[in-house]
């Protein structure tokens, strides 16, 4: 700031009367309150721009491991000029297809994304993006994730609800026919058999199938794992909203391991749990950072998709020091051996970035999809 004086009050005059001094000293302290605001502002824009991960968070997440695959674009070959909306779902076949949920093109999750849409949400490609086929249009409100279990089955949760729809799981054999729906339409609570807001299925390989019941937020909401045989029968639940072992706080993904395992992405709690069939609890993984989406492949490679870790203050997506993106490792013992950082920037406050839920193909590629309303493909380096 450039301080300028009355002609009457140069520099050059010898006497300086009691106006023009007065003027001086006001003008000074003027120019000399400006310049603590800019010599602050200037260190803190650059300390928010240059800030880093630091190289592990203080639950054991590693920022500083090697990443094996180039940067992911933009995939998958939509008609008729239709771009993706919101999505978390994305799963790959056993013909090495890839699978992937959409909600017709609307931005968001837990709504009526797919309500009153002409839309088809289901959508098969093969690896070069190019789309095979599409289903499902008017039988959902808001679908979650999607699941091919050993025998080419398709299983979609629903976590929308509205017009007596949703809430729901279905079971698609590959041509679209529904086969099976578990819980009732339009109906959400903690029954035997209703859901609130479901989020995803996995399927056992003696056909019990397991569905991750809860992404309500409220304190009375579901947050347990469900268990049906493999004509739907209701077996048994376990969990309910908390932080200890066995509780759950938005179960959000599940997969299984070849042991048997499952594998519970406990997201609100920032961790991993792992269980025997009959519910009963074998570890707590931290070392992955906060999973929205597990894909766990034959030889027990697991990826790990985190889109919502923040720092700031205490509450939804807290997860201090540690940043987003895909930790891959061993399923086996749980080491973390690589780290697929997010596009976005260390510290970022969006709700979520990068990918959501993720898959593999046979090759090791990644396929991220992005509640930021895209899917991406990350190819071997």
């Amino acid at each position: 700031m450039k301080t300028r004086m009355s002609p009457r009050c140069s520099a050059n005059s010898v006497v300086l009367g009691l106006p023009c001094l007065l003027l001086l000293i006001v003008a000074v302290l003027a120019s000399g309150a400006s310049r603590p605001a800019q010599s602050s502002a200037a260190p803190a824009k650059a300390q928010m721009q240059n800030e880093q991960a630091p190289p592990e968070s203080p639950l054991g997440a590693r920022n500083d491991l090697p990443n094996p695959y180039w940067a992911g674009v933009s995939w998958g070959q939509l008609p008729n000029g239709r771009k993706w909306g919101s999505t978390a779902g994305i799963a790959v076949g056993p013909d090495g297809n890839i699978w992937a949920i959409d909600r017709c093109g609307a931005f968001g999750s837990r709504g009526t994304n797919c309500a009153g849409s002409p839309l088809d949400p289901v959508l098969e490609f093969e690896t070069s993006g190019k789309l095979l086929k599409s289903f499902g249009k008017g039988l959902f409100v808001s679908p979650h994730k999607i699941t091919v279990d050993r025998d080419g089955n398709l299983w979609v949760a629903d976590n929308g609800l509205k017009d007596a729809k949703g809430q729901q799981v279905f079971k698609f054999d590959q041509n679209g026919k529904v086969l099976m729906t578990l819980g009732k339409a339009g109906v959400s609570g903690p029954g035997l058999d209703t859901f609130d807001q479901p989020t995803e299925v996995a399927v056992a390989p003696n056909g019990d199938i397991f569905v991750a019941d809860g992404h309500d937020e409220q304190p009375a909401a579901n947050a347990r794992i469900m268990k049906f045989d493999s004509h739907g029968k209701f077996l048994k639940t376990w969990g309910k909203k908390g932080s200890g072992i066995g509780e759950f706080d938005c179960p959000h993904t599940l997969a299984f391991d070849s042991q048997g395992r499952l594998f519970v992405g406990d997201r609100q709690n920032n961790r991993i749990q792992i269980f025997d069939q009959e519910g009963r609890f074998i570890a707590e993984w931290k070392q992955f950072g906060r999973p929205s989406g597990i894909y766990i492949d034959k030889n027990d490679g697991i990826y790990v998709a985190d889109s919502e870790s923040r720092g700031g203050k205490p509450g939804y997506g807290y997860n201090p020091g540690c940043r987003r993106g895909i930790r891959i490792g061993s399923a086996k013992d749980g080491s973390v051996k690589y780290f697929v950082p997010d596009p976005a920037p260390y510290g970022a406050s969006a709700d979520s970035t990068g990918a959501e839920g993720l898959t593999a193909d046979f090759a090791g590629n990644i396929y991220g999809a992005e509640y930021t309303m895209d899917v991406k493909k990350y190819v071997r380096k």
